[in-house]
């Protein structure tokens, strides 16, 4: 088969985008947009499939805070079905994508990137759960009530808490993954430890090729894959490639800083933002080949059948050169092909392996 017919013949799977950001700022992703990298028509161009669609909340916000924005995120998904229901669908199941597929729809699924919103509260994971999210991670760039982040320094329970391994339990008896991404290392052996269930990593690449704390050694890849769980590698350049991690450092502080004063005084600091966005995207950026290095390290370890894609489109400031949006997904499976992979390994990078653990 040509890398075209795989790519068709695959159910195409992303497993992390944070869209649901841009629906909040009113963007309708059901016409062609020149803001963010995903929408339906770019999908269809791209031959996504499915695709899990992040509510995320930022462990800078207050608890009740969290559970609002992640229930007007839901909010907004929910009305991208009801307003086209003719080109994408809710799915909750391996199943549902399979269907939606033969119909030529989209699916769409819901995780939640933060366990904040559920407080320590099990009733509201169960709400959740009823409202079609079907993975949680932990937690992101903050220790919170469940885990610790791999991004602090000071870390708050040197691993899982106590209602960390409820919510764990939970999660194994509701048929909810435990998405591994943005937590420590030793929270992460702690999961392990304590899941009766095969866990993922929706959005992740290698240390070994990358070394940034957000990335997982060789060791937890095969421990994870031990236990039938899969990493689903991340777009975002700075997790692909150490030196364009260094290089872009302080272009994104500045960048930040920059964005933070026109929230501030728009009128005033316009400029001063496009300025530095400007040599944000100026900074030449790793190819998209880069991605398909992770997936063949992945493979060195622990075979084909651990690995997957997990974009983060609309939560990464730049994509990886060749691969700047969702419509451009297919030059994954031509490189796969052009590095001598089987169409049936092909398959399950694309989709089936993360689709086998729901």
């Amino acid at each position: 088969m040509t890398p075209k017919q795989i790519h068709e013949k695959s159910l195409v799977l992303d497993s992390h985008c944070d869209t649901p950001i841009m629906l909040r700022r009113g963007v309708d992703i059901g016409k062609r947009s020149d803001k963010g990298h995903v929408d339906l028509v770019r999908m269809k161009e791209g031959g996504v499939d499915a695709s899990f669609f992040a509510l995320y909340v930022s462990n800078k916000w207050e608890p009740h805070e969290c559970t609002f924005r992640a229930l007007s995120a839901l909010a907004s998904v929910y009305d991208v079905l009801a307003a086209y229901p003719d080109k994408v669908a809710l799915a909750t199941t391996a199943q549902d994508a399979y269907s939606l597929k033969k119909q030529g729809k989209i699916a769409l699924f819901l995780g939640m990137e933060n366990a904040g919103p559920i407080h320590t509260d099990l009733s509201l994971l169960r709400l959740f759960y009823r409202m079609g999210v079907r993975y949680v991670t932990l937690t992101h760039a903050g220790n919170n009530e469940v885990c610790d982040s791999c991004a602090t320094k000071e870390k708050r329970w040197n691993g899982v808490s106590p209602f960390g391994r409820e919510l764990i339990a939970e999660m194994n008896r509701l048929g909810m993954l435990i998405d591994v991404a943005h937590i420590s290392d030793e929270a992460f052996y702690d999961v392990l430890r304590y899941s009766d269930k095969p866990v993922v990593s929706t959005h992740s690449c290698c240390r070994a090729l990358c070394d940034v704390p957000r990335n997982m050694t060789d060791d937890m890849i095969r421990a994870m894959a031990a236990k039938g769980g899969v990493i689903q590698i991340n777009f975002y350049p700075a997790f692909l490639d150490k030196k364009y991690s260094l290089d872009v450092a302080p272009l994104i502080d500045a960048y930040e800083e920059a964005e933070n004063l026109y929230n501030s005084n728009p009128a005033i600091y316009a400029g001063l933002l496009k300025e530095a966005g400007e040599r944000l995207l100026a900074l030449p950026r790793p190819s998209y080949k880069r991605i398909v290095d992770h997936i063949d390290h992945v493979i060195s370890l622990v075979g084909p059948k651990h690995v997957g894609i997990g974009s983060d489109f609309d939560g990464i400031e730049m994509c990886p050169a060749g691969l700047e949006d969702i419509s451009y997904m297919p030059v994954i499976t031509e490189e796969l092909c052009a590095r001598g992979y089987s169409a049936t390994d092909i398959e399950d990078i694309l989709g089936g392996n993360f689709l086998r653990l729901l």
